[in-house]
């Protein structure tokens, strides 16, 4: 007897879209197969709805522990399931930071008992702590973080000597966030210099500007090469970074391309109207710039899109822009907007669920996730590509309260999330009583 049954799917995956039903059971899908007609515990008609890998977002700030004000492990994995993320990775930069190993064992224990999705967390680098990078766990962690830029304190790696450590003892993929820090200083200088307090987020994208990014990467790239090294470039955000990136499939890639979904949607028209609401790291930049990042996904450049999910209250929002934290919610609406790219006929769907579910899963080594197939988690999005959806306080599910997209209308709308085999989100509501997600595992 299966667990559950969804009939008349439209399935898309690896690179097709095909016509089945789909059987779970224990967690996992155990059969696809045009009729299926075994006894099981529920039956859903999807009604020819497309059904999608659920996506894994390798880059969402959750805020746990430290910084729960924001936003926690329960609450934005939630807002995730409404957005069809089914599993994450999430970032070092909290409270107690997580550069050690035993802080990076401490948000397992929090996640086992609070996250909604599947989890994974990564390594943060700072200057001083090669010795626990190089004891990594490379079953644990997803990947190590080196902020090269747009951090203070403890997690900005500025120091050239533990960078070229990093790279040369790093056991674990170095997934980096690139900006100059001494070029956005200078910038700076002279943008308050010039503007004093008339300073705005008009001109954030000229304070952390091209050269600023292309500096940051161009060098990352240069420590991968020179030991051979794994490198995953997180949120490009530039024409000219993409000279940096081959084209092709990820197979076989050492050095890979991201870009984020607020990234392939704003361009610097967009300051004017939201202000600090998209202020970010790094930033929304000229409308040459989002071209060509989404010319250069369509080109296989880059590999992988994320979110960069990075909630801030209200307040702190509201502050003026120097003081202004950088990062927007997102993962409740990412694949929306991607969505919205596939009626413009910019993005194919097949294209979606490889950038983000199935080259993810290579790119990490995900084990048993990513894909629709026999013996793969259950872990599903149902599309319902044709029902429009209006983004209200009253349907935002982020801690924070506030989305840049409110009130605007999507063509389309998420009807079903599944996780583990589980209905966790349906018709604008995630279910009660979900279990909790479970720890991603890797094949490494």
């Amino acid at each position: 007897m299966f667990d559950l049954i969804l009939k008349n799917c439209k399935i898309v995956n690896e690179n097709t879209i095909f016509e089945s039903d789909i059987a779970i059971k224990n967690s996992r899908i155990e059969l696809i197969s045009k009729e299926i007609s075994s006894d099981t515990k529920e039956i859903i008609d999807v009604e020819g709805r497309y059904v999608i890998p659920g996506l894994i977002d390798d880059q969402v700030h959750f805020r746990e522990p430290g910084l729960t004000h924001k936003g926690d492990i329960a609450s934005e994995s939630k807002s995730g399931l409404a957005g069809g993320v089914t599993s994450y990775f999430e970032m070092p930069n909290v409270n107690p930071t997580t550069t050690t190993n035993d802080n990076l064992t401490k948000k397992f224990q929090i996640a086992s008992t609070k996250s909604l999705s599947n989890y994974s967390f990564h390594l943060g680098a700072s200057n001083t702590n090669i010795e626990e990078i190089k004891k990594a766990d490379i079953h644990q962690a997803s990947a190590l973080k080196v902020f090269m830029g747009a951090s203070t304190g403890e997690m900005l790696v500025d120091d050239l000597d533990a960078l070229d450590d990093i790279f040369n003892y790093s056991p674990l993929i170095v997934v980096t966030h690139c900006e100059d820090q001494k070029t956005v200083k200078k910038n700076e200088q002279i943008f308050f210099e010039k503007y004093g307090d008339e300073v705005s987020a008009e001109h954030h994208h000229l304070i952390r500007d091209v050269e600023s990014c292309y500096l940051s990467s161009s060098l990352a790239v240069d420590f991968a090469k020179k030991y051979d090294a794994d490198l995953h470039v997180f949120h490009l955000t530039t024409q000219k970074e993409m000279d940096l990136f081959a084209a092709g499939a990820i197979d076989g890639k050492k050095i890979t391309a991201e870009v984020c979904v607020h990234h392939m949607y704003f361009n610097q028209s967009y300051y004017s109207k939201l202000g600090n609401q998209i202020k970010c790291n790094p930033s929304i930049k000229e409308e040459s710039d989002r071209q060509a990042l989404i010319k250069s996904l369509l080109e296989n450049k880059i590999d992988i899109i994320a979110t960069d999910h990075a909630p801030h209250t209200w307040d702190e929002k509201s502050m003026p822009y120097p003081q202004a934290p950088a990062g927007l919610p997102l993962v409740q609406h990412g694949l929306q907007i991607l969505m919205d790219f596939y009626h413009q006929d910019i993005l194919t769907l097949e294209t979606i669920v490889e950038k983000t579910s199935h080259n993810v899963a290579k790119r990490f080594q995900v084990k048993d996730r990513g894909y629709i197939r026999e013996g793969y988690y259950a872990d599903l999005a149902i599309l319902d590509l044709d029902k429009p959806y209006e983004v209200s306080k009253d349907n935002i599910l982020y801690k924070c309260g506030w989305s840049p997209f409110e009130g605007h209308k999507f063509n389309s709308s998420i009807h079903m999330t599944i996780v583990n085999g589980n209905i966790a989100f349906k018709d604008g509501l995630v279910s009660n009583n979900l279990p909790f997600g479970m720890q991603i595992e890797f094949n490494r």
